[in-house]
């Protein structure tokens, strides 16, 4: 295995939606070990902490209430981003998934400056392709897919120098998806496995299929990986928990091809609410899939405990 120089970026992103708790996530990524465990499978780590939000002077907005601080994280994390892309594997530790609005284009812009094709990842049971305008609820944890493909209607945001195009972004694992994203997404060359064609098909091929095309091109691969991608049966810990999301062995199976892959250059850990955790059950199950992704076979793992 080629040893990787990884950074840890701390972003206790936490105005997304109304649940509050993600801040904490990214030291309940530390408190379960996370950089000892990339260390032991030779992994060179530095752990940068955590960032704070730019200020900004955007006024609130009455349906968009944490706006200005969603702007000032994006702005902070684009910048972030950029400037780790060059130095090895950023691991941003969430935070809520509004993040991604800054993580993603930051690593877009890296890409285009490099002279390679970026795509994206997207495991998650939301689409996330919401703009201010559409999404119904204000959470803007519920944009960011629509932010950096290019969507219209984030005036108040940093202009995306480098939109990803939809035909490099694979989802997978949706299944709660309301009636404006679905029509929107109809509209786009997106690579979408749902539950339903996981139940029927499995999760290989999807991901397989898709792993070529970013080898064919020659690609850097930003993988962004929420909780409620999991089912809540083995991750509790998320405020949008949506029963029926993937396996404990899907999951692993999933990080072992992106590792097989040998494309993965910047991983999003986001969503974790360790306020709504059991014994910190889903923190160590994100550690344990993030050590998948780099290198732990299936036959390596520690036995754990939580009595």
């Amino acid at each position: 295995m080629t040893p990787y120089t990884i950074t840890l970026i701390g972003a206790p992103v936490d105005s997304g939606k109304d649940r509050k708790g993600c801040i904490m996530g990214p030291d309940a990524y530390r408190t379960a070990g996370l950089e000892e465990t990339l260390t032991q499978l030779g992994h060179t780590v530095t752990d940068l902490g955590n960032l704070t939000a730019e200020a900004t002077d955007i006024p609130d907005h009455d349906h968009l209430i944490t706006l200005p601080q969603t702007v000032g994280w994006t702005r902070t994390l684009h910048a972030a981003a950029k400037d780790a892309a060059p130095r090895g594997l950023p691991i941003f530790l969430g935070g809520d998934h509004s993040l991604a609005l800054g993580t993603v284009t930051g690593i877009a812009d890296y890409a285009a400056d490099i002279g390679k094709p970026l795509f994206v990842l997207w495991l998650d049971a939301h689409s996330d392709f919401h703009t201010p305008q559409t999404t119904g609820s204000g959470n803007l944890h519920g944009t960011p897919v629509a932010y950096f493909t290019g969507r219209d209607g984030f005036d108040a945001f940093l202009p995306v120098q480098n939109p990803v195009p939809t035909n490099q972004i694979c989802m997978i694992g949706l299944r709660s998806v309301d009636p404006a994203e679905h029509a929107a997404l109809a509209d786009t060359e997106m690579h979408i496995a749902d539950m339903r064609a996981i139940d029927e098909g499995g999760i290989r091929a999807p991901l397989a299929e898709f792993l070529d095309r970013v080898i064919a091109a020659d690609g850097l691969l930003h993988v962004s990986l929420d909780v409620d991608f999991l089912d809540p049966d083995i991750a509790p810990a998320v405020g949008t928990t949506v029963p029926g999301g993937a396996t404990l062995r899907e999951a692993h199976l999933v990080m072992e091809m992106l590792h097989d892959s040998g494309r993965v250059t910047s991983l999003d850990l986001v969503e974790l609410n360790p306020f709504m955790d059991e014994r910190g059950k889903t923190a160590s199950l994100m550690v344990d899939l993030t050590a998948s992704l780099l290198g732990r076979r299936v036959f390596d793992r520690p036995t754990r405990s939580f009595a």
